[in-house]
């Protein structure tokens, strides 16, 4: 590979210590180093294990911990030496090991249930490639399973016990792409897979750099999905805790134990009170459902149905029949406003700016006219907008606004932390809150998608006529430091219009119903906003918007996609995300993101399909395995 680059022009510098790193008013970087100076108009950071140290040159704090990781090396053993070709990688997940062929003999590398981190505070600068002391003891009992498992491994003697230290994000994948608040700066950077995953990591930043945009979606390993919740505490207890389940299966709707409780909200008690259990999205606690047994305090994990699902269904039913309060709050969150923010919001996405009091759903593209972002936009004054998106969207988000404004005269603020949100949906929504305000809150008087400063129970709100549940119903988007106030005068005035909670997963199973679209999932880069069939918040006349003609051209091309509805009709347990759909023998699309929904008593989810056969009748879907019936249906 390095012969291949310097064929192609790259300089290689080995030996080579990286001593300080200063971004020039040109946006070019200086590099120093013990051997000189570099002058480089892009830099990305694959350090590996010193990783950190670099991003704390680049003015970074990434979330990664080395942690130690051993691997025995047999002997030669002739059952093996002896094959005429390499057996597959055996991996048992109950157990934590892997066992692969390595020359004559084997090589057993275990996943301790409790890892080991090491330097976690800054690796010593004299460490280099070298090994740390075998820890035998520490292993043993699992490479003993993985020897039960392939009794001719237990033949050999032990050749080498390797030590090493690797890359562990919190979440266990890697850190690719832009770095958060820098211009022309790059991660590549936290694989705990190494070499297997070097290839493909490399080829995709590459490409990313090259184009301006990734080649395909990058949510799962994009560089700016964590924020500054993700604190040293946080680094090191998810780190050990992805080591140990390295091997380990997953289920959907699967929340992880270590790393809670960073962002809490006032309301976070009173919810707890009322049974709210909890998932942790962006560093946020945000209810994802609500107990009725106090003695239940955890969802189960299952790829069937849940212990959550008959208490989701009565949360749906609450909401469709009388109303329903959910915490929004960890929406991230965003104010522009100045002399350009008008002219900066018009051309931000695919649909045009909102009139002055009014509620705009804009979609932000790719140059390839994918889906990069998407938000809600409320135009509170002529130049103030206060913009709405996904939780996960924090950091991503933040800096598709700082680039896109680059040329505009405006103040973005970051109100993540500052602005707490409750959704109030249902029939009853309204006569709740008109209780509590003096502001005609009537359809008449308050239609949808209109957004108002009024004041509930004294308490200024910014008040937004929409709904992502498919109910009537108002969001209160308020100070943060006013929200346990505010939600005790909710309560109190909801005991007489029947109100009860409703969370995360009720929504989910709500929204699908309605076939609105999820960022994330249903709406990524992969697709354009016509693919995901939102037609009518696609507005190109007279407009320019980066995007556009690729999005425009895209449709008229034979690889176009289209998204639809569809029911399943699978007894046993519902669709969750990703899964196969086909026409007979014939894949022709994919599940995004499904559930139950409660109120049509079915499971339903969104799907992209090949546009020729979006209107069959005759469509699987392959859910755990075994394929059942599929249907496109119209939204509720």
């Amino acid at each position: 590979m390095a012969r291949a680059a310097r064929r192609r022009g790259a300089e290689i510098y080995r030996h080579t210590r990286v001593t300080a790193l200063k971004q020039k008013t040109d946006s070019e970087w200086l590099i120093t180093t013990d051997k000189g100076e570099i002058c480089a108009q892009h830099i990305v950071n694959s350090a590996g294990t010193w990783c950190r140290e670099i991003g704390d040159l680049m003015g970074v704090d990434l979330p990664v911990v080395p942690m130690l990781h051993q691997y025995i090396v047999s002997d030669r053993i002739d059952a093996f030496a002896e094959l005429e070709h390499e057996l597959p990688m055996i991996r048992d997940p109950d157990e934590s090991w892997y066992l692969r062929m390595e020359g004559g003999g084997v090589i057993i590398g275990p996943y301790e249930k409790r890892g080991k981190p090491w330097a976690i505070d800054g690796v010593p600068p004299e460490f280099g490639m070298e090994l740390l002391a075998p820890d035998i003891d520490a292993i043993a009992d699992i490479a003993a399973l993985a020897m039960e498992r392939v009794p001719a491994a237990a033949v050999a003697g032990i050749k080498n016990i390797v030590n090493g230290p690797i890359t562990f994000t919190p979440d266990a994948n890697p850190l690719i792409g832009p770095a958060f608040g820098l211009r022309n700066a790059w991660l590549l950077t936290g694989s705990s897979m190494g070499v297997m995953e070097g290839g493909g990591a490399g080829k995709f930043l590459a490409e990313w750099m090259d184009a301006g945009e990734p080649p395909m979606d990058p949510l799962a390993v994009d560089s700016r999905r964590f924020g500054g919740y993700a604190d040293r505490d946080f680094r090191v207890a998810r780190a050990v805790e992805c080591f140990a389940a390295q091997f380990g299966i997953h289920y959907p709707y699967e929340e992880r134990g270590a790393g809670r409780n960073k962002k809490l909200t006032p309301a976070y008690e009173l919810l707890q009170a009322n049974g709210a259990v909890f998932g942790s999205v962006y560093g946020f606690e945000r209810p994802n459902w609500y107990s009725r047994d106090p003695a239940v305090t955890e969802s189960s994990l299952s790829f069937r149905r849940a212990n959550w699902f008959d208490t989701v269904a009565v949360e749906c039913r609450n909401l469709q029949r009388n109303v329903g309060l959910g915490d929004l709050s960890a929406f991230s969150k965003f104010r522009v406003s100045g002399k350009d923010a008008f002219a900066f919001i018009d051309q931000l996405g695919a649909n045009a700016a909102p009139r002055t009091g009014r509620i705009g759903l804009t979609h932000v593209l790719t140059e390839a006219g994918g889906v990069a972002s998407e938000f809600s936009v409320s135009r509170l004054a002529d130049d103030d907008f206060y913009l709405a998106s996904a939780a996960a969207a924090g950091r991503h988000d933040a800096d598709l606004l700082r680039v896109r404004s680059r040329h505009f005269d405006l103040q973005i603020e970051n109100l993540t932390d500052h602005k707490g949100v409750f959704g109030i949906m249902g029939p009853n929504a309204e006569a709740l809150l008109q209780q509590l305000s003096e502001q005609d809150l009537s359809i008449a008087g308050f239609p949808g998608f209109c957004a108002r400063r009024i004041e509930i129970a004294g308490i200024p709100v910014d008040a937004l006529r929409v709904s992502y549940v498919g109910e009537p119903g108002i969001e209160l988007h308020h100070d943060i430091g006013q929200q346990r106030a505010l939600l005790q005068c909710l309560i109190r005035a909801g005991e007489n219009y029947g109100l009860g909670f409703y969370g995360a997963f009720a929504m989910n199973s709500m929204r699908l119903e309605k076939a609105y679209r999820a960022w994330g999932a249903d709406l990524t880069t992969e697709r354009t906003p016509l693919e995901a069939g939102l037609e009518s918040l696609v507005k190109t006349e007279s407009r320019d918007f980066i995007g556009r003609d690729a999005m425009l051209a895209r449709r008229q091309r034979d690889d176009h996609w289209c998204m639809e509805l569809l029911e399943f009709d699978h007894p046993e347990f519902d669709p969750f995300y990703m899964h196969p759909l086909y026409r007979g023998d014939l894949a022709v699309g994919m599940v995004t993101s499904a559930s139950y929904g409660h109120r049509l008593q079915k499971a339903v989810g969104l799907a992209y399909l090949q546009t020729p056969l979006h209107a069959a009748a005759s469509l699987e879907v392959e859910i755990l395995g075994r394929r059942t019936g599929a249907r496109v249906i119209a939204p509720l």
